[in-house]
């Protein structure tokens, strides 16, 4: 019943900047930290960023180096992930998740995220 739903990803040159969108449904979107994370062809997932129920806290993976913002909107059930200075190895496709905590995105500790999107793609070329 829960849909979690990506946008925004899309070919762009590096140095540019593209901002995805998470539109949650069938949850009670502000009981969730929402996290975006990402995988690229032959590489683990990685946590790319999370923010707390009400916005509060954020977190970024360190790749990140102050390049992405983590955003919610709660009052449309929305999480944005606005990213600039994109670089090739930011190609991925991005999903975004919706979790107990923001540590469990983070990594800090294990567990199960509660539901994820069917990720949205996004390439970046050189």
């Amino acid at each position: 019943q829960v849909q979690v739903v990506e946008s925004g990803g899309g070919l762009v040159q590096a140095g540019g900047s593209l901002r995805l969108s998470c539109t949650a449904s069938g949850l009670t979107f502000d009981d969730y930290a929402m996290g975006w994370f990402r995988q690229a062809p032959g590489k683990e997932r990685e946590g790319v960023s999370c923010i707390s129920r009400r916005g509060v806290s954020t977190w970024y993976g360190n790749f990140v180096e102050g390049r992405f913002t983590i955003s919610r909107d709660n009052a449309k059930n929305t999480v944005y992930l606005q990213m600039n200075s994109l670089k090739p190895e930011d190609t991925a496709m991005y999903y975004c998740a919706a979790a107990r905590s923001c540590a469990l995105v983070a990594g800090v500790i294990e567990g199960p995220l509660d539901a994820w999107g069917q990720g949205t793609l996004v390439t970046v070329s050189s």
